[in-house]
Protein backbone atom coordinates (compact mmCIF):
# COMPACT_ATOMS: atom_id res chain seq x y z
CA UNK A 1 0.00 0.00 0.00
CA UNK A 2 2.38 2.16 0.41
CA UNK A 3 4.31 2.08 -2.75
CA UNK A 4 1.06 2.64 -4.03
CA UNK A 5 0.66 5.78 -2.14
CA UNK A 6 3.89 6.89 -3.69
CA UNK A 7 3.38 6.10 -7.01
CA UNK A 8 0.05 7.78 -7.04
CA UNK A 9 1.99 10.70 -5.52
CA UNK A 10 4.83 10.69 -8.49
CA UNK A 11 2.25 10.54 -11.14
CA UNK A 12 0.45 13.77 -9.56
CA UNK A 13 3.34 15.76 -8.87
CA UNK A 14 3.66 16.85 -12.74
CA UNK A 15 -0.54 17.77 -13.08
CA UNK A 16 0.76 20.31 -10.37
CA UNK A 17 3.37 21.61 -11.53
CA UNK A 18 1.38 21.89 -14.74
CA UNK A 19 -0.86 23.67 -12.98
CA UNK A 20 1.14 26.09 -10.72
CA UNK A 21 2.45 27.00 -13.91
CA UNK A 22 -0.77 28.06 -15.33
CA UNK A 23 -1.61 29.95 -12.68
CA UNK A 24 2.13 31.95 -12.34
CA UNK A 25 1.89 32.36 -16.22
CA UNK A 26 -1.92 33.98 -15.88
CA UNK A 27 -0.88 36.22 -13.02
CA UNK A 28 2.49 37.40 -14.65
CA UNK A 29 0.04 38.36 -17.96
CA UNK A 30 -2.40 40.26 -15.65
CA UNK A 31 0.77 42.13 -14.19
CA UNK A 32 1.55 43.14 -17.60
CA UNK A 33 -1.88 44.21 -19.28
CA UNK A 34 -1.20 47.73 -20.26
CA UNK A 35 -3.35 50.29 -22.61
CA UNK A 36 -2.71 53.44 -24.73
CA UNK A 37 -5.03 55.74 -24.19
CA UNK A 38 -3.67 58.90 -25.72
CA UNK A 39 -5.61 59.22 -28.48
CA UNK A 40 -8.33 60.39 -25.88
CA UNK A 41 -6.36 63.42 -25.61
CA UNK A 42 -6.72 66.68 -27.09
CA UNK A 43 -2.80 68.17 -26.37
CA UNK A 44 -0.51 66.55 -28.98
CA UNK A 45 2.10 66.29 -26.27
CA UNK A 46 0.36 64.60 -23.68
CA UNK A 47 -0.28 60.84 -23.62
CA UNK A 48 -2.24 58.62 -21.40
CA UNK A 49 -1.33 55.32 -20.01
CA UNK A 50 -3.39 52.38 -18.16
CA UNK A 51 -2.14 49.58 -16.40
CA UNK A 52 -5.23 47.02 -15.99
CA UNK A 53 -5.28 43.52 -13.66
CA UNK A 54 -8.54 41.76 -14.09
CA UNK A 55 -10.25 43.76 -17.02
CA UNK A 56 -10.20 46.64 -14.03
CA UNK A 57 -7.79 49.83 -14.11
CA UNK A 58 -5.45 49.58 -11.38
CA UNK A 59 -3.14 52.75 -12.41
CA UNK A 60 -3.61 55.43 -15.04
CA UNK A 61 -0.82 58.23 -16.09
CA UNK A 62 -1.43 61.46 -18.13
CA UNK A 63 1.24 63.70 -18.35
CA UNK A 64 3.76 65.37 -20.85
CA UNK A 65 7.60 64.04 -20.59
CA UNK A 66 10.91 66.23 -21.62
CA UNK A 67 14.13 64.44 -21.24
CA UNK A 68 17.41 66.31 -21.78
CA UNK A 69 20.32 63.97 -21.72
CA UNK A 70 24.17 64.51 -21.91
CA UNK A 71 26.33 62.44 -23.92
CA UNK A 72 30.04 62.69 -25.07
CA UNK A 73 30.90 63.55 -28.75
CA UNK A 74 34.60 63.44 -30.30
CA UNK A 75 36.06 67.36 -30.69
CA UNK A 76 37.62 68.08 -33.66
CA UNK A 77 40.79 67.64 -32.78
CA UNK A 78 40.23 63.44 -32.23
CA UNK A 79 41.52 63.43 -28.49
CA UNK A 80 39.18 65.53 -26.41
CA UNK A 81 35.23 65.00 -25.55
CA UNK A 82 32.90 67.22 -25.54
CA UNK A 83 29.34 67.45 -24.12
CA UNK A 84 26.33 67.67 -26.32
CA UNK A 85 22.74 67.70 -25.18
CA UNK A 86 19.80 65.25 -26.73
CA UNK A 87 16.18 66.87 -26.19
CA UNK A 88 13.30 64.70 -26.73
CA UNK A 89 9.83 64.28 -25.68
CA UNK A 90 8.21 60.98 -24.36
CA UNK A 91 5.95 59.76 -27.56
CA UNK A 92 2.23 59.16 -27.73
CA UNK A 93 2.76 55.81 -29.20
CA UNK A 94 4.76 54.41 -26.34
CA UNK A 95 3.92 50.63 -25.33
CA UNK A 96 2.64 50.10 -21.57
CA UNK A 97 3.88 47.19 -19.35
CA UNK A 98 3.16 47.48 -15.48
CA UNK A 99 1.87 45.47 -12.53
CA UNK A 100 0.12 46.59 -9.46
CA UNK A 101 -0.14 45.72 -5.74
CA UNK A 102 -1.41 46.60 -2.99
CA UNK A 103 1.45 48.82 -1.71
CA UNK A 104 3.64 48.57 -4.36
CA UNK A 105 2.75 49.41 -8.25
CA UNK A 106 5.11 50.36 -11.24
CA UNK A 107 4.61 51.24 -14.81
CA UNK A 108 7.13 50.68 -17.67
CA UNK A 109 6.79 52.74 -20.60
CA UNK A 110 8.90 51.82 -23.95
CA UNK A 111 9.32 52.81 -27.77
CA UNK A 112 11.77 52.76 -30.41
CA UNK A 113 11.91 48.61 -30.02
CA UNK A 114 12.56 49.10 -26.22
CA UNK A 115 15.80 51.24 -27.01
CA UNK A 116 13.93 53.26 -24.55
CA UNK A 117 12.14 52.46 -21.37
CA UNK A 118 11.01 54.75 -18.68
CA UNK A 119 9.82 52.90 -15.47
CA UNK A 120 8.22 54.44 -12.89
CA UNK A 121 7.34 53.12 -9.35
CA UNK A 122 5.06 54.05 -6.54
CA UNK A 123 4.88 52.57 -2.96
CA UNK A 124 2.16 53.75 0.08
CA UNK A 125 3.71 54.58 3.46
CA UNK A 126 2.29 55.80 6.71
CA UNK A 127 3.44 59.25 7.99
CA UNK A 128 2.92 61.03 10.92
CA UNK A 129 -0.43 60.54 12.92
CA UNK A 130 -1.49 57.76 10.89
CA UNK A 131 -2.13 59.02 7.41
CA UNK A 132 -1.62 56.90 4.79
CA UNK A 133 0.15 58.58 1.34
CA UNK A 134 1.27 57.38 -1.96
CA UNK A 135 4.22 58.51 -3.42
CA UNK A 136 6.87 58.39 -6.67
CA UNK A 137 9.76 55.86 -5.27
CA UNK A 138 11.89 55.47 -8.01
CA UNK A 139 12.06 56.51 -11.38
CA UNK A 140 14.48 54.93 -13.95
CA UNK A 141 14.97 55.28 -17.62
CA UNK A 142 17.39 53.68 -19.96
CA UNK A 143 18.21 55.15 -23.08
CA UNK A 144 20.58 54.06 -26.10
CA UNK A 145 22.91 56.34 -27.55
CA UNK A 146 23.21 54.25 -30.55
CA UNK A 147 19.78 56.57 -31.81
CA UNK A 148 21.01 58.96 -34.20
CA UNK A 149 17.76 60.72 -34.50
CA UNK A 150 18.72 61.90 -30.90
CA UNK A 151 22.25 61.39 -30.51
CA UNK A 152 24.44 62.90 -33.34
CA UNK A 153 27.92 61.62 -33.30
CA UNK A 154 28.17 59.81 -29.89
CA UNK A 155 31.56 58.15 -28.38
CA UNK A 156 31.71 55.02 -27.74
CA UNK A 157 27.14 54.40 -28.19
CA UNK A 158 25.43 51.95 -26.61
CA UNK A 159 22.52 51.77 -23.66
CA UNK A 160 23.19 53.49 -20.45
CA UNK A 161 20.57 53.47 -17.55
CA UNK A 162 19.94 56.30 -14.99
CA UNK A 163 17.96 56.32 -12.21
CA UNK A 164 16.56 58.49 -9.11
CA UNK A 165 18.40 57.90 -5.71
CA UNK A 166 16.18 58.14 -2.85
CA UNK A 167 13.32 59.48 -4.21
CA UNK A 168 10.24 60.70 -2.56
CA UNK A 169 7.92 62.48 -4.95
CA UNK A 170 4.22 63.49 -5.87
CA UNK A 171 3.33 62.38 -2.34
CA UNK A 172 -0.58 62.45 -2.35
CA UNK A 173 -3.14 60.99 -0.01
CA UNK A 174 -4.74 57.64 -0.59
CA UNK A 175 -7.49 57.36 -2.41
CA UNK A 176 -6.75 60.42 -4.54
CA UNK A 177 -5.33 61.56 -7.85
CA UNK A 178 -2.02 63.55 -8.07
CA UNK A 179 -2.99 66.93 -10.50
CA UNK A 180 -0.18 69.56 -11.29
CA UNK A 181 0.00 71.52 -14.05
CA UNK A 182 2.98 72.93 -12.92
CA UNK A 183 6.72 71.29 -14.33
CA UNK A 184 8.11 68.91 -12.01
CA UNK A 185 11.43 68.12 -12.53
CA UNK A 186 13.83 64.83 -11.69
CA UNK A 187 17.38 64.58 -11.93
CA UNK A 188 18.21 60.81 -12.75
CA UNK A 189 22.46 59.50 -12.66
CA UNK A 190 23.26 57.84 -15.23
CA UNK A 191 25.79 55.05 -15.30
CA UNK A 192 27.33 57.18 -18.78
CA UNK A 193 29.96 58.39 -16.45
CA UNK A 194 27.52 59.96 -13.76
CA UNK A 195 26.16 62.21 -16.12
CA UNK A 196 22.68 64.01 -14.59
CA UNK A 197 19.79 63.51 -16.53
CA UNK A 198 17.11 65.86 -16.24
CA UNK A 199 13.52 64.49 -16.69
CA UNK A 200 10.76 67.09 -16.90
CA UNK A 201 6.80 66.21 -16.39
CA UNK A 202 4.09 68.93 -16.67
CA UNK A 203 0.37 68.49 -17.33
CA UNK A 204 0.32 65.78 -14.66
CA UNK A 205 -2.48 63.25 -13.38
CA UNK A 206 -1.46 59.83 -11.86
CA UNK A 207 -3.00 57.83 -9.74
CA UNK A 208 -1.13 54.18 -8.73
CA UNK A 209 -3.58 52.83 -6.25
CA UNK A 210 -7.32 52.73 -4.98
CA UNK A 211 -8.92 53.70 -8.41
CA UNK A 212 -12.93 53.33 -8.06
CA UNK A 213 -14.07 53.72 -11.52
CA UNK A 214 -12.38 51.95 -14.29
CA UNK A 215 -10.42 54.71 -16.68
CA UNK A 216 -11.21 57.29 -14.16
CA UNK A 217 -9.33 59.11 -11.56
CA UNK A 218 -10.15 59.71 -8.31
CA UNK A 219 -10.50 63.56 -6.47
CA UNK A 220 -7.64 65.26 -7.40
CA UNK A 221 -5.16 66.01 -4.91
CA UNK A 222 -3.26 69.28 -6.26
CA UNK A 223 0.23 70.57 -5.74
CA UNK A 224 1.53 72.76 -3.66
CA UNK A 225 2.62 74.89 -6.96
CA UNK A 226 -0.77 75.05 -8.70
CA UNK A 227 -2.00 75.93 -5.32
CA UNK A 228 0.31 78.52 -4.88
CA UNK A 229 -0.30 79.93 -8.33
CA UNK A 230 -4.01 79.73 -7.86
CA UNK A 231 -3.42 82.47 -4.62
CA UNK A 232 -1.48 84.44 -6.92
CA UNK A 233 -4.25 84.86 -9.06
CA UNK A 234 -7.02 85.43 -7.00
CA UNK A 235 -4.72 87.43 -4.21
CA UNK A 236 -4.75 90.86 -6.74
CA UNK A 237 -8.99 90.34 -7.12
CA UNK A 238 -9.48 90.01 -3.18
CA UNK A 239 -6.99 92.69 -2.59
CA UNK A 240 -8.44 94.55 -5.41
CA UNK A 241 -12.23 94.15 -3.80
CA UNK A 242 -11.33 94.98 -0.08
CA UNK A 243 -9.60 98.31 -1.63
CA UNK A 244 -12.75 99.50 -3.03
CA UNK A 245 -14.90 98.52 -0.18
CA UNK A 246 -12.43 100.85 2.13
CA UNK A 247 -13.21 103.28 -0.41
CA UNK A 248 -16.92 103.08 -0.17
CA UNK A 249 -17.12 103.02 3.49
CA UNK A 250 -14.68 105.97 3.48
CA UNK A 251 -17.32 108.07 0.85
CA UNK A 252 -20.10 106.81 3.08
CA UNK A 253 -18.69 108.40 6.14
CA UNK A 254 -17.66 111.47 4.62
CA UNK A 255 -21.17 111.92 3.10
CA UNK A 256 -22.75 111.47 6.41
CA UNK A 257 -20.25 113.78 8.24
CA UNK A 258 -21.28 116.41 5.67
CA UNK A 259 -24.61 115.98 6.50
CA UNK A 260 -24.42 116.28 9.89
CA UNK A 261 -22.20 119.59 9.88
CA UNK A 262 -24.87 121.18 7.50
CA UNK A 263 -27.94 120.85 10.21
CA UNK A 264 -25.17 122.35 13.09
CA UNK A 265 -25.50 126.49 13.05
CA UNK A 266 -22.41 128.44 11.80
CA UNK A 267 -21.06 130.44 13.98
CA UNK A 268 -19.56 133.93 12.82
CA UNK A 269 -15.76 133.78 12.66
CA UNK A 270 -15.21 137.00 12.62
CA UNK A 271 -15.05 137.94 16.64
CA UNK A 272 -15.94 141.78 15.97
CA UNK A 273 -19.38 140.04 15.50
CA UNK A 274 -19.79 138.84 19.26
CA UNK A 275 -20.51 141.59 20.54
CA UNK A 276 -23.55 142.38 18.78
CA UNK A 277 -24.90 139.21 19.39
Amino acid sequence: MGRLGFRTTESVRPLLLSLFGVLALSVVLAEQEGENLSGLSNNPDKAIFAVRENGTTCLMVEFAVKFLVPYDVLALNGIDLITEQASFTLPRSAEIDGKCGSTESEIHISWKNNAYTLRIYFSKEVRDKGTEVWKVSKVQFVYDTSDTSHFINAYNPGKHTASTHRLSALVTPTGHSYLCTAQQTLTLISSDHQKGITVSMYDVQIQPFDIASDFMFSEPYKCITDQRERLEETLPLVLGLILGLIIIITLTIYHFHLKLTANQPQLPRDRSMYKNM
